[in-house]
């Protein structure tokens, strides 16, 4: 018999209740207490959860980093036609673009597909990229 199991991302930040209330907004989401009174979880479509966690010493990812391996980041999909308007959505609600698919290093990464890459208003990166791999003519399927 399988136990029942529910993955959760957790992200590290200094203000838990302003990054989880970003993600609830930009998911359709629902904020809810967490495990403990310094965590935040948000739980979205399809019973996404993320668990926003405070780190009083937390400093936020940088990227590009050559040097290191790629670090942990969210991937959203959001209808093809509608990438333009879902980063719109994103900034207007406090992120950040960092790159474009249209960008060398992204390019190069990812294959050349149509995705953005932004950060959240604590720094972690997040990327934006077409739900249906077959409505991105560049976007490679292997």
């Amino acid at each position: 018999m399988t136990v029942e199991k529910t993955p959760v991302i957790a992200l590290d930040c200094a203000d838990p209740k302003a990054l989880a209330q970003f993600y609830a907004d930009l998911l359709g989401g629902e904020v809810r207490p967490g495990r403990t009174s310094d965590d935040v979880d948000v739980v979205g479509a399809a019973g996404v959860r993320i668990a926003c966690r405070r780190d009083a010493g937390f400093a936020p990812p940088s990227w590009p980093r050559p040097e290191d391996s790629q670090q942990a980041h969210l991937w959203i999909e959001v209808a093809a036609l509608d990438l333009d308007e879902a980063e719109r959505e994103a900034v207007s609600l406090g992120a950040l673009p960092l790159a474009t698919s249209t960008d060398p290093g992204i390019r190069t990464k990812h294959s050349g597909g149509s995705l953005r890459l932004l950060s959240d208003p604590a720094g972690h990166t997040f990327v934006l990229t077409p739900a249906d791999p077959a409505a991105d003519p560049a976007r490679e399927v292997g």
